[in-house]
């Protein structure tokens, strides 16, 4: 069976891990890269840094068809799927040329920076008849993967209550991240982390009140209670961009269920039982890169079976971004905002 042609746009910081990532994919193989920057389309990525994984080096990028245009990529026919790379405030224009040019689309999260927007690319996705994927990568990490394979499951019974995690201090490595007007700021481009696992797990809330802190206009940092028609389940989240650079990036949760509390802390994964033991369950690799690889080995084998992958959906990526927007309104204007 051919593999995949794995077409990736935005060499920085993202774009690398997903071409780290994508070396020990099954099925899909990267075919080409397209950059505006001519020293990264020769290899050059020593000026590549982030939050995690290795910082970048000199690469070998013989046998890949290097593009310095978009269109020419578009035009590439060893392209099946474009992954998409660059910063947030670009997504949807290349999302919806990639779509209408007949590629199914991997683009990085969030999936685009206001709702019009991504309501745009979910339509041309449909009108293409092409897949369009969102890659919020959280769900890919073994302790995430644990706790949503296990409320879905019922194995504990059911889940009562959620508190949700992340904090990190204010990003320096990149300047399109550092840029709020591009990245969303924090509350969106950290934050709709939680909002997507949010809604994966916990189902989508019908509302959020939030409390927060703004700077220059952008919210920087937020606490937030999800709204459910069910009285019996309580979910919150705190994240933001507050912490002094000393105080490394940190996420977590806890899950509540009838028999046992998840618990995510200082990386370590428990299960506490009802008696009082403590399970750590083995879960494999927690390499960071390596929740990519997983991430897109689900999104070639939906180009190869044309079989949607629903944590991936475009559908509940838009649905995380409305969230995000949701909860900035209600940080500005101390009110509930009403999501669905």
């Amino acid at each position: 069976m051919k593999n995949v042609g794995i077409g990736i746009v935005g060499i920085g910081f993202m774009g690398m891990i997903h071409y780290l990532a994508a070396q020990s994919v099954k099925g899909g193989k990267i075919v080409a890269l397209c950059s505006r920057d001519p020293k990264k389309l020769a290899g050059d990525w020593t000026g590549i840094q982030g939050n995690f994984g290795p910082r970048g080096s000199q690469m070998d990028l013989s046998g890949l068809n290097c593009h310095p245009n978009f269109g020419d990529m578009l035009a590439d026919p060893a392209v099946d799927l474009v992954d998409i790379c660059v910063p947030n405030d670009g997504h949807a224009k290349l999302a919806i040329q990639a779509l209408e040019a007949g590629k199914h689309v991997l683009v990085e999260k969030p999936i685009a920076l206001t709702t019009a927007d991504a309501d745009a690319m979910v339509a041309a996705a449909k009108a293409a008849d092409k897949l369009l994927m969102v890659a919020h990568v959280l769900p890919f990490f073994p302790e995430f993967a644990f706790a949503h394979e296990v409320v879905a499951s019922g194995r504990y019974g059911k889940l009562l209550a959620a508190h949700l995690l992340r904090v990190i201090s204010k990003p320096d490595w990149s300047s399109g991240i550092a840029d709020s007007d591009r990245s969303g700021g924090p509350a969106i481009d950290l934050h709709i982390h939680d909002t997507h696992f949010v809604g994966l797990v916990c189902g989508v809330p019908k509302g959020v009140f939030s409390r927060g802190v703004i700077d220059h206009e952008a919210v920087v940092h937020l606490s937030t209670q999800y709204l459910y028609d069910d009285p019996n389940l309580t979910v919150t989240a705190v994240s933001g961009a507050l912490s002094q650079a000393g105080r490394p990036f940190a996420h977590g949760f806890e899950f509540y269920l009838e028999k046992a509390t998840i618990v995510l802390e200082s990386s370590k994964l428990s299960v506490i039982l009802p008696d009082g033991s403590v399970e750590r369950p083995e879960l494999g690799s927690g390499d960071p890169v390596e929740a990519f690889t997983r991430e897109l080995t689900v999104a070639v084998e939906a180009v190869t079976t044309g079989i949607p992958a629903a944590r991936l959906s475009g559908d509940l990526a838009r649905q995380a971004l409305v969230l995000c927007h949701a909860e900035i309104e209600s940080v500005k204007t101390g009110q509930i905002t009403v999501t669905l």
